[in-house]
């Protein structure tokens, strides 16, 4: 039987609660198509930060770095301050395993309602590549002053030729599998150094594409019409800012951010590969037992398709979209009173009947 190696930290909130959940469907997909998923749990998060100091151990990196995949629940708790909580766990990990494409699919699922009226399902279905590792993210920058009149905070953006073109052909290749359509997210008309570099970049790399079908368009135009007009859209490549608030904005279309996954890829697999749903920890339900699943569950199955798992990643998005299309149980945040483990049961039982 098949066997992967996977690293799991639950985190914080509900991702003590989805996280299992998910690993629930995975272990029944392993099952039904011959594969096991070998678990490491580790409890790193805001409540080792709150107890230890640190989010992480010092030796965290060197623990998970034989992993062949990085399953990660939620991040965050009310009273651990956002940057440390983000640059003690998530950005060490993404940045020391060079996990510089942060993959969010995007899909309007059958029997998910989308807050835009007139909308159906195969009028939303786009992928969003998000440089991961440099850009508007740095750690260059300081505060001078603090407390006075005079206070000044200054923040730089790094952008380098090979992290932008990286995450560019990247996006190119992926594109070339789906409608050969992408689109760049810029906003050079008012950043005057750093995007008309992603710009030249993002020239240069599709010149060497001539089958796809480019364009770029400025961030605030592009937010509108992912709203408007979300069928136009299929692969997007942003930076980081930019590719971060973009998919926040792109699942919500989609229904909820509650389903949405994304995964922190080393498509070059040097290292291993982090899986995560980008709803964050959501303190004000935790412990009720009626947070969503399935964004880690989909996260889930974007990791087992990046293990080579494909079959078994194709039936775990196929049971989801069953469940979802005949009326099957859903959490409050899509209109239902369901439990996380009312969905969990519904999605790995199905696998039982295959």
């Amino acid at each position: 039987m098949r066997r992967h190696e996977i690293t799991v930290i639950p985190g914080d909130g509900i991702g003590l609660e989805v996280t299992p959940a998910a690993l629930e469907v995975l272990e029944a997909a392993g099952r039904a198509h011959g594969f096991e998923l070998q678990l490491t749990e580790h409890p790193w998060g805001c409540d080792h930060y709150v107890e230890t100091g640190r989010m992480m151990p010092e030796d965290a990196l060197d623990t998970v770095g034989g992993s062949d995949a990085i399953f990660l629940g939620a991040v965050g708790r009310p009273d651990v301050p956002d940057h440390l909580s983000l640059w003690g766990l998530l950005i060490p990990i993404r940045r020391a395993f060079r996990q510089y494409v942060n993959l969010r699919p995007i899909r309007l699922w059958p029997g998910i309602p989308s807050p835009l009226r007139d909308i159906a399902p195969e009028d939303v279905d786009m992928v969003i590549v998000r440089e991961n590792n440099e850009g508007e993210y740095s750690e260059i920058g300081g505060r001078l002053h603090q407390g006075t009149d005079e206070e000044l905070a200054v923040q730089e953006s790094v952008f380098t030729r090979r992290g932008t073109d990286r995450v560019m052909q990247y996006a190119c290749e992926l594109a070339a599998t789906r409608s050969g359509r992408i689109c760049s997210a810029t906003k050079s008309n008012g950043i005057i150094h750093t995007m008309p570099f992603w710009d030249e970049r993002f020239a240069a790399v599709t010149s060497k594409q001539p089958h796809l079908q480019t364009e770029q368009v400025l961030i605030d135009a592009l937010a509108a019409m992912v709203v408007l007009q979300p069928g136009r859209f299929d692969v997007i490549v942003a930076s980081n800012l930019f590719g971060d608030i973009l998919s926040d904005l792109a699942a919500a279309v989609a229904g909820s951010i509650g389903i949405a996954p994304s995964g922190n890829l080393n498509p070059e697999r040097e290292f291993p590969s982090m899986f995560e749903p980008v709803h964050g920890s959501a303190p004000d339900i935790a412990g009720q037992g009626v947070a969503n699943p399935i964004g880690a569950i989909w996260s889930g199955a974007q990791m087992l398709e990046h293990l080579g798992e494909e079959e078994a990643a194709a039936a775990v998005l196929d049971a989801i979209e069953q469940m979802l299309a005949n009326d099957g149980p859903r959490t409050r945040d899509l209109g239902g009173t369901a439990s996380t483990a009312d969905v969990t049961a519904a999605l790995s039982g199905s696998f039982a009947k295959r």
